[in-house]
Protein backbone atom coordinates (compact mmCIF):
# COMPACT_ATOMS: atom_id res chain seq x y z
CA UNK A 1 0.00 0.00 0.00
CA UNK A 2 1.32 3.72 -0.68
CA UNK A 3 2.39 5.23 2.22
CA UNK A 4 1.08 8.73 2.21
CA UNK A 5 2.89 12.41 2.00
CA UNK A 6 1.79 15.07 4.03
CA UNK A 7 1.20 16.88 1.08
CA UNK A 8 -0.92 14.01 -0.72
CA UNK A 9 -3.31 13.79 2.72
CA UNK A 10 -3.55 17.63 2.57
CA UNK A 11 -5.32 17.39 -0.80
CA UNK A 12 -8.68 18.59 -1.35
CA UNK A 13 -11.30 16.17 -2.08
CA UNK A 14 -12.31 15.50 -5.96
CA UNK A 15 -15.93 15.48 -6.48
CA UNK A 16 -16.99 13.07 -8.98
CA UNK A 17 -20.40 13.31 -10.76
CA UNK A 18 -20.68 9.92 -12.88
CA UNK A 19 -23.25 11.43 -15.76
CA UNK A 20 -25.99 9.25 -14.64
CA UNK A 21 -27.93 7.86 -11.67
CA UNK A 22 -26.08 5.10 -9.74
CA UNK A 23 -26.10 1.97 -12.14
CA UNK A 24 -23.26 -0.88 -13.46
CA UNK A 25 -22.02 1.23 -15.84
CA UNK A 26 -20.35 3.00 -13.32
CA UNK A 27 -19.04 0.28 -11.57
CA UNK A 28 -15.23 0.33 -11.81
CA UNK A 29 -15.53 3.75 -9.61
CA UNK A 30 -17.66 2.14 -6.97
CA UNK A 31 -14.80 -0.37 -6.52
CA UNK A 32 -12.51 1.91 -6.37
CA UNK A 33 -14.04 4.20 -3.77
CA UNK A 34 -15.20 0.60 -1.50
CA UNK A 35 -12.14 -1.29 -2.15
CA UNK A 36 -9.93 1.57 -0.90
CA UNK A 37 -7.69 2.03 -4.20
CA UNK A 38 -8.70 6.17 -4.28
CA UNK A 39 -7.14 6.18 -0.74
CA UNK A 40 -4.38 4.05 -1.56
CA UNK A 41 -3.09 6.64 -4.13
CA UNK A 42 -3.71 9.68 -1.87
CA UNK A 43 -6.29 11.17 -3.48
CA UNK A 44 -9.76 11.75 -2.00
CA UNK A 45 -12.72 11.05 -3.67
CA UNK A 46 -16.47 11.81 -3.18
CA UNK A 47 -19.34 10.52 -5.65
CA UNK A 48 -21.95 12.47 -5.95
CA UNK A 49 -24.55 11.26 -8.71
CA UNK A 50 -26.62 13.96 -10.78
CA UNK A 51 -30.26 15.09 -9.80
CA UNK A 52 -33.38 15.69 -12.44
CA UNK A 53 -32.69 19.17 -12.13
CA UNK A 54 -29.32 19.10 -12.30
CA UNK A 55 -27.53 17.38 -15.38
CA UNK A 56 -23.70 16.06 -14.44
CA UNK A 57 -22.17 19.04 -17.01
CA UNK A 58 -24.10 21.54 -15.66
CA UNK A 59 -22.26 20.65 -12.26
CA UNK A 60 -19.10 20.22 -13.87
CA UNK A 61 -19.23 23.99 -15.62
CA UNK A 62 -20.52 25.26 -12.16
CA UNK A 63 -17.80 23.74 -10.59
CA UNK A 64 -19.38 21.98 -8.26
CA UNK A 65 -17.46 18.80 -9.24
CA UNK A 66 -13.91 18.27 -10.57
CA UNK A 67 -14.80 15.54 -12.79
CA UNK A 68 -17.40 13.16 -15.01
CA UNK A 69 -18.11 10.68 -17.25
CA UNK A 70 -19.40 11.64 -20.97
CA UNK A 71 -19.30 10.12 -24.36
CA UNK A 72 -16.15 10.65 -26.81
CA UNK A 73 -19.25 12.60 -28.87
CA UNK A 74 -20.70 14.42 -26.11
CA UNK A 75 -17.09 15.88 -24.93
CA UNK A 76 -16.34 17.15 -28.53
CA UNK A 77 -19.71 19.41 -28.64
CA UNK A 78 -19.34 20.44 -25.02
CA UNK A 79 -15.48 22.10 -26.70
CA UNK A 80 -16.70 23.17 -29.20
CA UNK A 81 -19.25 24.84 -27.36
CA UNK A 82 -16.13 26.57 -24.95
CA UNK A 83 -15.83 24.95 -22.44
CA UNK A 84 -12.17 22.96 -22.74
CA UNK A 85 -12.57 19.47 -21.52
CA UNK A 86 -9.34 17.34 -21.18
CA UNK A 87 -9.83 13.21 -21.16
CA UNK A 88 -7.74 12.10 -18.35
CA UNK A 89 -9.37 8.29 -18.54
CA UNK A 90 -10.43 6.54 -21.75
CA UNK A 91 -13.02 3.03 -20.55
CA UNK A 92 -15.31 2.54 -23.46
CA UNK A 93 -13.13 1.19 -26.53
CA UNK A 94 -16.53 0.73 -28.46
CA UNK A 95 -19.73 2.32 -29.42
CA UNK A 96 -22.98 1.07 -27.31
CA UNK A 97 -25.78 2.88 -29.16
CA UNK A 98 -28.18 1.00 -31.46
CA UNK A 99 -31.55 1.49 -32.95
CA UNK A 100 -34.31 -0.65 -32.10
CA UNK A 101 -37.27 -0.51 -34.53
CA UNK A 102 -40.59 -1.60 -33.64
CA UNK A 103 -43.41 -3.69 -35.89
CA UNK A 104 -40.36 -6.16 -37.26
CA UNK A 105 -39.12 -3.43 -39.79
CA UNK A 106 -34.83 -2.73 -40.54
CA UNK A 107 -34.82 0.36 -38.97
CA UNK A 108 -32.59 1.56 -42.48
CA UNK A 109 -36.39 1.05 -44.42
CA UNK A 110 -37.93 3.82 -42.26
CA UNK A 111 -37.58 7.02 -43.75
CA UNK A 112 -39.20 10.24 -41.58
CA UNK A 113 -39.96 7.39 -38.88
CA UNK A 114 -40.03 9.04 -35.66
CA UNK A 115 -36.91 8.01 -33.53
CA UNK A 116 -36.63 8.35 -30.01
CA UNK A 117 -33.59 10.25 -28.74
CA UNK A 118 -31.89 11.43 -25.32
CA UNK A 119 -33.02 14.54 -24.14
CA UNK A 120 -29.99 14.90 -22.40
CA UNK A 121 -28.03 14.37 -25.49
CA UNK A 122 -25.52 11.82 -26.59
CA UNK A 123 -27.26 10.96 -29.92
CA UNK A 124 -24.99 12.38 -32.15
CA UNK A 125 -23.85 9.18 -34.09
CA UNK A 126 -27.33 8.47 -34.77
CA UNK A 127 -28.02 12.26 -35.95
CA UNK A 128 -25.60 11.79 -38.40
CA UNK A 129 -26.36 8.60 -39.91
CA UNK A 130 -29.94 10.07 -40.47
CA UNK A 131 -28.68 12.83 -42.38
CA UNK A 132 -25.82 10.65 -44.04
CA UNK A 133 -28.24 7.97 -45.28
CA UNK A 134 -31.37 10.33 -46.41
CA UNK A 135 -33.16 8.41 -43.27
CA UNK A 136 -34.58 12.10 -42.03
CA UNK A 137 -35.76 11.11 -38.88
CA UNK A 138 -38.14 12.70 -36.71
CA UNK A 139 -36.79 12.74 -33.74
CA UNK A 140 -38.61 12.64 -30.49
CA UNK A 141 -37.01 13.70 -27.32
CA UNK A 142 -37.53 11.18 -24.22
CA UNK A 143 -36.00 11.49 -20.40
CA UNK A 144 -34.94 8.38 -19.48
CA UNK A 145 -37.07 5.27 -20.38
CA UNK A 146 -38.75 3.11 -22.62
CA UNK A 147 -42.28 4.39 -22.21
CA UNK A 148 -42.90 6.03 -25.10
CA UNK A 149 -42.00 3.19 -27.57
CA UNK A 150 -43.94 0.43 -25.41
CA UNK A 151 -47.03 2.85 -25.88
CA UNK A 152 -46.59 2.37 -29.87
CA UNK A 153 -45.87 6.09 -29.93
CA UNK A 154 -42.28 5.61 -31.61
CA UNK A 155 -41.23 3.93 -34.64
CA UNK A 156 -37.86 2.96 -33.57
CA UNK A 157 -36.00 3.94 -30.48
CA UNK A 158 -32.25 4.85 -29.88
CA UNK A 159 -30.59 2.74 -27.25
CA UNK A 160 -27.90 1.72 -25.17
CA UNK A 161 -27.07 -1.87 -25.69
CA UNK A 162 -26.24 -2.02 -21.56
CA UNK A 163 -29.39 -0.13 -21.04
CA UNK A 164 -32.00 0.38 -22.76
CA UNK A 165 -32.17 -2.23 -24.72
CA UNK A 166 -32.48 -5.08 -21.40
CA UNK A 167 -35.08 -2.77 -20.46
CA UNK A 168 -37.14 -3.81 -23.58
CA UNK A 169 -36.08 -7.58 -23.50
CA UNK A 170 -37.31 -6.89 -19.22
CA UNK A 171 -40.73 -5.70 -20.51
CA UNK A 172 -41.15 -8.34 -22.64
CA UNK A 173 -40.35 -7.14 -25.97
CA UNK A 174 -39.13 -9.90 -28.30
CA UNK A 175 -36.16 -8.23 -30.25
CA UNK A 176 -35.38 -9.76 -33.61
CA UNK A 177 -31.61 -8.75 -34.62
CA UNK A 178 -33.28 -7.27 -38.16
CA UNK A 179 -34.47 -5.06 -36.02
CA UNK A 180 -31.41 -3.59 -34.87
CA UNK A 181 -28.94 -1.44 -36.30
CA UNK A 182 -25.86 -1.55 -33.84
CA UNK A 183 -23.33 1.32 -34.89
CA UNK A 184 -20.64 0.02 -34.08
CA UNK A 185 -21.19 -2.39 -37.03
CA UNK A 186 -22.22 0.39 -39.52
CA UNK A 187 -18.73 2.40 -39.52
CA UNK A 188 -19.74 4.46 -36.42
CA UNK A 189 -17.67 2.40 -34.06
CA UNK A 190 -16.71 5.61 -32.04
CA UNK A 191 -16.06 4.82 -28.60
CA UNK A 192 -18.04 6.80 -25.40
CA UNK A 193 -17.29 6.75 -21.49
CA UNK A 194 -14.54 8.24 -20.86
CA UNK A 195 -13.55 10.92 -17.49
CA UNK A 196 -13.17 14.16 -17.97
CA UNK A 197 -12.29 17.22 -16.38
CA UNK A 198 -12.06 21.07 -17.64
CA UNK A 199 -8.86 21.86 -18.64
CA UNK A 200 -8.20 24.74 -16.12
CA UNK A 201 -8.84 22.05 -12.93
CA UNK A 202 -6.72 19.93 -14.66
CA UNK A 203 -3.37 22.18 -15.35
CA UNK A 204 -3.44 23.03 -11.59
CA UNK A 205 -4.19 19.65 -10.77
CA UNK A 206 -2.18 17.31 -13.01
CA UNK A 207 -1.02 14.97 -10.46
CA UNK A 208 -3.86 14.41 -8.73
CA UNK A 209 -5.58 14.29 -11.97
CA UNK A 210 -3.56 11.43 -13.19
CA UNK A 211 -3.63 9.66 -9.28
CA UNK A 212 -7.68 9.49 -9.74
CA UNK A 213 -7.27 7.66 -13.39
CA UNK A 214 -5.63 5.15 -12.12
CA UNK A 215 -7.22 4.67 -9.20
CA UNK A 216 -10.40 4.37 -11.25
CA UNK A 217 -8.89 1.94 -13.84
CA UNK A 218 -7.62 -0.52 -11.27
CA UNK A 219 -11.24 -0.63 -10.05
CA UNK A 220 -12.29 -1.46 -13.54
CA UNK A 221 -9.74 -4.06 -14.02
CA UNK A 222 -11.01 -5.18 -10.53
CA UNK A 223 -14.54 -5.29 -11.26
CA UNK A 224 -13.82 -7.41 -14.65
CA UNK A 225 -11.68 -9.66 -12.29
CA UNK A 226 -14.59 -10.02 -9.45
CA UNK A 227 -17.47 -9.27 -11.59
CA UNK A 228 -19.99 -10.68 -8.59
CA UNK A 229 -18.24 -8.89 -6.43
CA UNK A 230 -18.64 -5.51 -8.12
CA UNK A 231 -21.72 -6.21 -8.59
CA UNK A 232 -22.51 -6.40 -4.83
CA UNK A 233 -21.03 -3.58 -4.61
CA UNK A 234 -23.13 -1.63 -7.40
CA UNK A 235 -26.58 -2.56 -5.68
CA UNK A 236 -24.89 -1.13 -2.81
CA UNK A 237 -25.16 1.82 -4.30
CA UNK A 238 -28.26 1.42 -6.28
CA UNK A 239 -30.22 0.67 -2.96
CA UNK A 240 -28.65 3.48 -1.13
CA UNK A 241 -30.10 6.20 -4.15
CA UNK A 242 -33.22 4.33 -4.38
CA UNK A 243 -33.03 3.65 -7.85
CA UNK A 244 -36.13 1.26 -9.75
CA UNK A 245 -33.91 -1.45 -10.89
CA UNK A 246 -33.01 -4.92 -10.41
CA UNK A 247 -29.68 -7.47 -9.87
CA UNK A 248 -30.48 -9.08 -12.68
CA UNK A 249 -30.59 -5.63 -15.28
CA UNK A 250 -27.28 -4.53 -13.22
CA UNK A 251 -25.92 -7.88 -14.25
CA UNK A 252 -27.22 -7.79 -17.56
CA UNK A 253 -25.52 -4.24 -17.85
CA UNK A 254 -22.16 -4.44 -15.60
CA UNK A 255 -21.42 -7.55 -18.51
CA UNK A 256 -21.86 -5.64 -21.51
CA UNK A 257 -19.95 -2.38 -20.18
CA UNK A 258 -17.26 -4.84 -19.55
CA UNK A 259 -17.31 -6.38 -22.93
CA UNK A 260 -17.34 -2.82 -24.93
CA UNK A 261 -13.99 -1.83 -22.62
CA UNK A 262 -12.18 -4.43 -24.78
CA UNK A 263 -11.02 -3.17 -28.12
CA UNK A 264 -11.84 -5.45 -31.27
CA UNK A 265 -8.40 -5.12 -32.56
CA UNK A 266 -6.05 -5.59 -29.51
CA UNK A 267 -9.00 -7.55 -27.75
CA UNK A 268 -7.48 -6.38 -24.89
CA UNK A 269 -9.01 -3.60 -22.41
CA UNK A 270 -6.98 -0.61 -23.12
CA UNK A 271 -8.06 2.27 -21.22
CA UNK A 272 -7.14 4.74 -23.81
CA UNK A 273 -8.70 7.24 -26.32
CA UNK A 274 -7.88 6.09 -30.04
CA UNK A 275 -6.68 8.95 -32.56
CA UNK A 276 -8.38 7.44 -34.97
CA UNK A 277 -11.72 7.18 -33.36
CA UNK A 278 -11.52 10.95 -32.47
CA UNK A 279 -11.14 12.18 -35.98
CA UNK A 280 -14.02 9.62 -37.23
CA UNK A 281 -16.25 11.31 -34.52
CA UNK A 282 -15.24 14.78 -35.01
CA UNK A 283 -15.37 14.75 -38.86
CA UNK A 284 -18.78 13.25 -39.09
CA UNK A 285 -19.80 15.97 -36.59
CA UNK A 286 -18.03 18.86 -38.54
CA UNK A 287 -19.29 17.21 -41.79
CA UNK A 288 -22.83 17.60 -40.75
CA UNK A 289 -22.80 20.76 -38.85
CA UNK A 290 -22.50 19.11 -34.97
CA UNK A 291 -19.45 21.18 -34.24
CA UNK A 292 -18.63 24.25 -35.48
CA UNK A 293 -14.77 22.80 -35.88
CA UNK A 294 -12.45 19.93 -35.50
CA UNK A 295 -11.46 19.14 -31.98
CA UNK A 296 -8.25 17.27 -31.98
CA UNK A 297 -7.25 14.23 -29.94
CA UNK A 298 -3.87 16.19 -28.91
CA UNK A 299 -6.41 19.04 -27.81
CA UNK A 300 -8.39 16.35 -25.80
CA UNK A 301 -5.23 15.33 -23.81
CA UNK A 302 -4.02 18.63 -23.61
CA UNK A 303 -0.97 18.07 -25.60
CA UNK A 304 0.98 20.93 -27.47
Amino acid sequence: MMVLTQAAAAQHTIVFTPQWTAQAQFAGYYVAEAKGFYREAGVKVKIEHPSATQSAMSRLSKKQCQATTLSLCQALEVIDDGLPLINILQTSMNNAMVIVSARGKDPLTQKGARVGIWSVGFGQLAICMSIRDHLNYEWVRFAQNINLFLSGALDATLAMSYNEYYQLVQAGIEIDEKDVYRFCDHGYNVQEDGVYMTREYYVAHKDEARRFAQASRKGWEWAAAHPDEALDIVMQYVERDHVATNRVMQRLMLTEVLRLQVDRQSKKREFRLRPDMVKKASSLMVENRLLSREVTYRELLNEK
